[in-house]
């Protein structure tokens, strides 16, 4: 006797094939029917009106930390996600040094907007090793998570505090091959690392493997290739804007040198330059002609972020910026009085040196959100451009009188300037190039900023019933089949017989995301960004019922996916 039959549904199976009428009949956590299913179960789900796709598999996640106070890695669940894919942009929590767990903390809530009240409350902190680490993981999990061993974590674990600014000597570089091979073994996916100089720890310097060099790089990435079922990910300055010629050179070497896929997040695209997306995916192609791979993680949907002049944001990250924003409040809010500090800031955040961060000049389209000052009372939801015409004052000073009367602490929302006809267009034809893959939601981090946890049935809805840019049946491969092909899932990614039973059933005519609110719910009583769902009927992972019409049932099936068990190694086709 069968577990579960679903029947009358329409399976949308992953391949991107036209969807078709078919019962999915379950056992033993996986798909063992698909078809007309006449075998007895105990228990039948009516499916009629759904759409049965497999689980979305979201790659780029920071779900580290959260997954110890929240299993079920909200929202992602809500949205559709049975999968999810940990440890990038070289930030991990293992392997760790007994006195390094505060910095490490301080370094999450630097680099990934974690709140640190809720690292300190919510986490352990009770491991050494990266095989530690995962084993608290093993066993209670509401999703399939599997986790990349962090550059930074290694560099703390080998070189200390003292040497973590240096390059590595041999010894060290022995040293930090070795611990990362021996996290591999205990089922690390892969090798992440970042080198973007917007990257700072807790105390304001620069990450480590900032420091490393060409040899660390490569000498790490040959580790990888000895490993079964790795994979790289890595982040640079080139993936905020535009890749210099020696940036492509050593992901070109990376992916060789590994004989893996490396993917990197995230490509934004927009229709005003064109010539810089087609500069990003060069990246892949020069990879494929070297035998490599290099795969460009780009979103499917705008994922609005909040700014703040209180706060870390990418508002502190504008070149010219550090020097006011840097400053203690009060003489941080003297300086922006100053109509030639004004000045100063907003020309060189339209400036060419701003690269990708002139997106956020546009300060009369800036949304004003929260306010706490009488003298701001009536502004909340309304555009700096209609209050600066009111005024008669110019934008970057309207928005500026308006956070210094809150003493910075108003919350910002940005309308950035990709949002026309002509970039979706233009996204829809980067989603089509080999050298590009869906994803980069940042779901687990930047918790007060945004929420990109949402995209999945978000994209579904702008597919069915917005923009249309593709059929539903390429949405939903583009989200499962694709991913799981990228990191080598075995078993995960199509409703097919002998797939695990990870499933999303949801309603085409309703399927959607409720929009983003801020929520008080993480350890410490610090808040995040929230995003409920529509449309979703049912999320099941391994064939355990997880979402039961839009609401956790507080199940834990998820497998702790481990490396070589449970992924295979994806070999460029070319090594």
């Amino acid at each position: 006797m069968l577990e579960t039959v679903i029947r009358g549904g329409t399976v949308v199976d992953g391949t991107g094939a036209p969807a078709f009428p078919a019962d999915v009949g379950i056992a033993d956590g996986r798909i063992v029917a698909v078809g007309t299913v006449t075998e007895d179960a105990a228990r039948t789900l009516d499916a009629a009106g759904l759409c049965v796709a497999p689980g979305i598999i979201d790659p780029h996640t920071h779900y580290d930390a959260q997954l110890f106070w929240d299993p079920s890695a909200s929202p992602s669940n809500l949205h559709g996600v049975t999968t999810v894919i940990g440890g990038n942009c070289g930030f991990t929590l293992a392997p760790l040094n007994a006195d390094d767990a505060d910095y490490l903390r301080r370094m999450m809530a630097k680099v990934e907007g974690m709140p640190l009240a809720a690292l300190e409350n919510g986490v352990p902190w009770n491991w050494s090793s990266f095989g530690d680490y995962l084993d608290r993981l093993e066993g209670g999990l509401g999703v399939n998570a599997g986790f990349l061993v962090g550059h930074c974590a290694l560099r703390r674990k080998v070189l200390g505090a003292e040497r973590s600014g240096e390059v590595a000597t041999d010894d060290e570089l022995d040293a930090m091959r070795s611990l990362l091979g021996e996290s591999l073994a205990a089922g690390g996916l892969g090798f992440s690392s970042s080198q973007s100089r917007t990257h700072s720890d807790g105390d304001g310097a620069p990450i480590s493997s900032r420091y490393a060099d060409r040899r660390e790089m490569l000498a790490l990435c040959e580790e990888v290739s000895r490993h079964e079922g790795t994979t790289l990910e890595y982040i640079t300055n080139g993936c905020l804007d535009t890749f210099s010629d020696e940036e492509i050179d050593l992901m070109v070497a990376m992916s060789s040198t590994a004989h893996r896929p490396l993917n990197w997040n995230v490509l934004t695209v927009d229709a005003r330059s064109p010539e810089k997306t087609a500069r990003q995916l060069e990246a892949s192609s020069q990879a494929a002609a070297a035998g490599g791979r290099i795969v460009a993680l780009t979103m499917p949907t705008l994922v609005p972020m909040n700014m703040s002049f209180l706060n870390h944001c990418a508002l502190f990250l504008i070149p010219g910026w550090g020097d006011v924003m840097s400053l203690p409040v009060p003489d941080r809010m003297a300086a922006l009085s100053d109509p030639a500090v004004r000045q100063r800031l907003s020309d060189a955040a339209r400036s060419k040196d701003a690269g990708v961060f002139r997106r956020l000049s546009g300060w009369g389209h800036y949304t004003i959100g929260d306010t706490f000052s009488p003298a701001n009372a009536g502004l909340e939801w309304r555009d700096v451009a209609d209050i600066a015409a009111e005024r008669g004052t110019d934008a970057f000073d309207t928005l500026l009188d308006i956070v210094i009367a809150d003493d910075l602490r108003t919350v910002l929302w940005p309308k950035l300037s990709d949002r026309d006809d002509d970039s979706w267009r233009l996204r829809a034809q980067v989603w089509a190039d080999p050298g590009a893959m869906l994803g980069g939601s940042d779901a687990g981090a930047h918790l007060d900023r945004m929420c990109g946890a949402n995209y999945p049935t978000a994209f579904l809805a702008d597919c069915l019933r917005g923009r249309r840019l593709v059929a539903v049946e390429r949405a939903v491969q583009m989200m499962t089949e694709a991913p799981a092909t990228l990191f080598g899932l075995r078993d995960r990614g199509l409703v097919a017989e002998g797939m695990r039973a990870d499933l999303f059933l949801f309603d085409p005519t309703t399927v959607g995301s409720e929009p983003a609110r801020l929520v008080e719910d993480l350890p410490g009583g610090t808040p995040r960004l929230f995003a409920a769902s529509t449309g979703v009927a049912r999320v099941m992972v391994n064939g355990v019922d997880t979402i039961v019409d839009g609401e956790p049932t507080g199940s834990q099936p998820g497998t702790l996916l481990r490396s070589g068990r449970d992924t295979y190694s994806v070999v460029p086709a070319a090594l």
